[in-house]
């Protein structure tokens, strides 16, 4: 069916909401917002999916989410009745329609006879990650967008192990919803049924209880932070959204009495007034807290994205500047802490074992080595670290240290199987309190940690292709850069290309097996200048994301090249 054929199927609906046909008929009146908008069904995969809130197949909508529940409803009723005993946890962050969406799809399962937990207010995604755990459910559904800016919301799915729900049941959850006959007719019980039938059961402060009991086990050295933490003013921002409702309690009890919320950003807004985009990789979210911390005369400034998964920082340097703190470094700091603590208290041992991901820093893994514990690389995405973390505890290989991804995820405590923002900040300021204990700056201990390693900075850049043709213009790029085998970047030898989804490795011509891992849509590069980069397109957004890392001599000089890299691959991709 035509994009033409299908807006007019959406123009005669007789149940659409009055926002979404203002929409409509507003939208509608552009020919290229309708091929986009209706030209192809939304991307669902294991990430879930993504989108505008808007009318049409491509968006995100009532019907949308409606048609991708109704797929997870007959997957589970396809698996039999103690999944649907064991039921689904719902959760739901502070964008527009994330309330809405989270009761329709509690209905829409619960008209299968599915028991649903429906968490009462908003809540964080890693809650969302542990509630399905904690109460043995088959499965989670979170609406989000995470860190996108206000016009995206999204539909995450998670398994029974607290993880974004595997390949194999997500394939059957979008083909079961490619199945629905009519996109508009998607049945769902009421909230009165529902509750006659006992199969609805709202949670909220009882999930918060135990989750805070169990973020009270991050913390690794509680004496010193009992004799340090005064020494250090913390300002914290749930930019508008979900980390809000637990921060105050978290930081209290993990021994934190000095943090300070940045009022105009401890609003639940979903306009996020004071930023372009809650991205805590962005310094503009910081601004209002700068300002706030010269004030107070803090140290850092805390962030967390609406959902709560991700979370960066921005601290005070020696000359009273504040630096944002990229991902990598946040890991970097976090890891040389945890083992310089193991090491001191005699408890470190060689099947300690640090994940991370393929597009990730070296430094991590350069520190980790140098303590001599394990690393593991994975792809990209905190499935995949969650899946290494149950294989060593089914297997009794190892023991869980860390994971971490680029993109502002950490994860110390497998309680939750997701990147935990609140597990993050926790850590954080205890890194901070080691340091001030020290009489030093957390910049001052990245510098130390520079000297004694080596300076290593990494970029990484979301390069957009929107549109119907975004997904075909990437395909079609990275078949090229496939089918070209580049030899030399920036006038640097590519001395080893990893092709993950083909699962080779290059290295002098010669092609070696790289089978480790399972394939994914990734080329990665090793240059005879030590420095490494990386192509990736995005599973949930219409971009390509590169990625690079260099090693110089100084940061002045490493951030300088990686940003010549980084023009490099914006041009080599347009």
């Amino acid at each position: 069916m035509s994009a033409k054929e299908t807006f007019k199927i959406w123009q005669k609906a007789q149940n659409m909401p009055d926002y979404l046909q203002a929409q409509l008929n507003l939208l509608g009146q552009n020919q290229q917002w309708i091929d986009d908008a209706f030209g192809q069904d939304i991307n669902f995969g294991t990430a879930g999916m993504r989108g505008k809130l808007e009318p049409g197949i491509n968006r995100i909508n009532l019907f949308t989410i409606g048609r991708i529940t109704e797929g997870l409803a007959r997957l589970i009723v396809e698996k039999g009745c103690k999944e649907k005993k064991a039921g689904v946890v719902v959760s739901f962050d502070s964008r527009y329609h994330s309330r809405e969406f989270a009761e329709h799809a509690a209905r829409i399962l619960g008209f299968h006879g599915i028991q649903v937990y429906l968490f009462d207010d908003i809540r964080p995604t890693p809650e969302l990650s542990y509630a399905v755990r904690h109460l043995k459910a088959f499965a989670g559904i979170n609406i989000t967008a995470s860190h996108n800016a206000k016009e995206y919301n999204g539909y995450k799915v998670y398994g029974a192990d607290g993880a974004q729900m595997g390949p194999a049941d997500a394939n059957r959850v979008f083909t079961y919803a490619q199945n629905v006959e009519d996109i508009f007719q998607v049945k769902a019980a009421s909230v009165d049924e529902l509750r006659s039938a006992g199969l609805l059961k709202l949670i909220g402060e009882d999930i918060d209880e135990k989750y805070l009991a169990k973020l009270q086990t991050v913390c690794v050295n509680s004496n010193m932070i009992a004799k340090n933490a005064s020494k250090l003013t913390i300002i914290y921002t749930p930019l508008h959204g979900t980390g809000k409702i637990l921060y105050d309690r978290a930081f209290r009890q993990g021994g934190f009495t000095n943090v300070i919320p940045v009022p105009s950003q401890s609003i639940i807004d979903p306009e996020f007034p004071t930023t372009k985009k809650p991205n805590p990789e962005y310094r503009d979210v910081f601004d209002v807290g700068i300002k706030l911390a010269n004030e107070k005369n803090a140290d850092l400034i805390i962030a967390t994205d609406p959902d709560a998964d991700r979370m960066g920082a921005c601290v005070r340097t020696k000359t009273g500047s504040f630096e944002v703190l990229t991902g990598n470094q946040i890991a970097t700091l976090m890891i040389y802490y945890l083992l310089n603590n193991l090491k001191e208290s005699q408890r470190l041992s060689n099947d300690y074992e640090l994940i991370t991901s393929i597009v990730s820093s070296s430094m991590p893994l350069k520190i980790a080595q140098d303590f001599g514990i394990r690393t593991k690389s994975v792809l990209t995405g905190f499935k995949f670290i969650g899946e290494e973390i149950d294989r060593m505890a089914r297997e009794k290989d190892g023991k869980f240290l860390m994971g971490f991804e680029e993109s502002y995820g950490y994860l110390f405590k497998p309680f939750a199987r997701d990147k935990d923002a609140m597990q993050g900040a926790l850590m954080f300021a205890e890194v901070s309190a080691y340091y001030a204990s020290r009489g030093m700056t957390v910049f001052d201990g990245l510098n130390e940690i520079w000297e004694k390693y080596g300076t290593s900075y990494e970029i990484t850049t979301a390069i957009e292709m929107p549109g119907i043709d975004g997904q075909s213009q990437m395909n079609k790029l990275m078949s090229q850069l496939r089918s070209e085998q580049l030899t030399q970047i920036n006038g640097s030898k590519v001395v080893k290309t990893q092709d993950f989804l083909q699962q080779k490795e290059i290295v002098n011509n010669e092609i070696k097996p790289l089978t480790e891992l399972p394939p994914a849509n990734v080329l990665k590069y090793y240059l005879a200048d030590e420095t490494w980069l990386a192509l990736r397109p995005s599973g949930t957004e219409p971009v390509i994301k590169a990625y690079v890392g260099v090693n110089q001599s100084s940061i002045a000089k490493a951030k300088s090249k990686a940003e010549q890299y980084q023009l490099t691959l914006k041009q080599l991709l347009q």
